[in-house]
Parts: structure tokens; C-alpha cells; sequence
């Protein structure tokens, strides 16, 4: 068994290769865009001039700590480059992100990129996607009647909890995790969540460029066909 943590890190450390001076960089969020995090900010530390743009509030705290100076979309509505992560990938890179609940922020970020990069440990390859809930982000007021409008499609929902609670995101919306077995036709399932209350979901097709992953001791490379989506 490989060390997941070193897989994420390698495939953190050749993504931030990419990173170049003046920058506008996306800074995703989870476990694994953390290392990444942490690797801009030494290249700040060493006094490369860049900004980030943070996709979640831990990734924000995260940035500070290391030092990144930070802008808004407001400010900067066009980011060069996007380093963040993935639950699941498949052979078209096709990805389900989400789990830490951040994803419209990431997706909106991400929207506004020149360059998506994702980065993994070699546990998040899955062709097709599978083993990962599709977290959907729905207004609260409107998450019973989109469950139910799921269930009758069969996508299982689960409303997230935290602490005996639904789950919040940074939104201040609820999340319906779909528990679905194998998406065989991720663009397809994309339309049927698209329900008057939902604002976002995990499901990212067409978006990234590029994925590192961390596999062993090394980092695979992937591009994205344009063609194949």
C-alpha cells in the first residue's frame, strides 16, 4: 500500500509547476488542494508575484496562513490557472466533486478559468464514475420537494447532516447527496438535476484541462480530448 497522503502531495507539487509569476490562481479546496495551498505559498514566501482566489471559506483561512495575497472575482473575473481536487475522475475527466461541500464556489471559479488542473491520489480513478456521491446544493427551502422529485427518478437522495443537522454550506444551503451506483452518462444525469430550487451540484463535465495524479511514488498526467465530452 502507497502512502495516499504522498500521492496527494506529488500530484499537488506538479500541478504547482504550472503556476508562473503574475498569476491569478484559483485555489481549490479540500485535503488534497490544501498541499497545493501550501506549495503556492512558498513560492510567495520566495517572492513570486501572484494572487488567489479562494473557492470555500477553509481554503481562504488556508491562503492567509500561508501567505498568498488574495483578490475577488470582482477584482479579477478572469483567473489564469485552477488547481483543486476531485472525489472521482474517469477516463474523460469527467469529475464528481463536492465532498467537503464546496463545489458551487469551486464550480463557479473553475467556470471562470482559463485552465482547470485537477489534482488526485491514485484511490479517485473511476471509469465510469462511481463510489461517490453526487452532492447536489438546493436552497433549504426548496429540499423536500427536490428529494422527492429525485426519489421518483431514482437517485437516492440524502440530505447531508452535520451534528444531528443538515449540513450548510458557505452558501447557506442544504446538500442532497445522490447515492448512485455507476453514472454511466454523466451530461445526461447534469439535465435531470436541473430542478427550480437546485443552485449546484458536483457534477463538473467538461471542465477540466488537465489532472495530476498521485500514483505510488510517481504522478500520472492526463489531458482532457475536447472532442470526447
Amino acid at each position: 500500500m502507497f502512502d495516499v497522503k504522498n500521492e496527494k502531495q506529488l500530484a499537488a507539487e506538479a500541478a504547482v509547476g504550472l503556476v508562473k509569476e503574475g498569476m491569478i490562481i484559483g485555489l481549490g479546496s479540500g485535503s488534497t488542494a490544501a498541499f497545493a495551498i501550501e506549495a503556492i505559498g512558498k513560492l510567495v514566501a520566495g517572492g513570486m508575484q501572484l494572487s488567489g482566489i479562494p473557492t470555500s471559506v477553509a481554503s481562504e483561512v488556508l491562503a492567509k496562513e500561508a501567505g498568498i495575497p488574495l483578490t475577488t472575482l470582482e477584482e479579477n473575473p478572469v483567473v489564469d490557472l485552477t488547481i483543486d481536487g476531485a472525489d472521482r475522475f474517469d477516463d474523460r475527466l469527467n469529475l464528481i466533486k463536492g465532498g467537503g461541500g464546496a463545489m458551487l464556489r469551486e464550480k463557479i471559479v473553475a467556470s471562470c478559468s482559463k485552465r482547470l488542473v485537477i489534482i488526485t491520489d491514485a484511490g479517485k480513478y473511476a471509469n465510469p464514475l462511481s463510489g461517490f456521491p453526487v452532492p447536489v446544493e438546493v436552497v433549504p427551502f426548496s429540499h423536500h420537494p427536490i428529494a422527492l422529485q429525485f426519489e421518483e427518478q431514482g437517485l437516492r437522495p440524502v440530505i447531508r447532516q452535520r451534528e444531528g443537522a443538515p449540513f450548510v454550506t458557505d452558501e447557506g444551503n442544504y446538500i442532497l447527496d445522490l447515492q448512485i451506483d455507476q453514472i454511466d452518462n454523466p451530461q445526461e444525469l447534469e439535465r435531470k438535476l436541473d430542478l427550480p430550487g437546485v443552485v449546484g451540484h458536483g457534477l463538473f463535465t467538461g471542465m477540466a484541462d488537465e489532472l495530476f495524479m498521485g500514483d505510488g511514488n510517481s504522478v500520472q498526467h492526463f489531458t482532457r480530448d475536447p472532442s470526447s465530452t
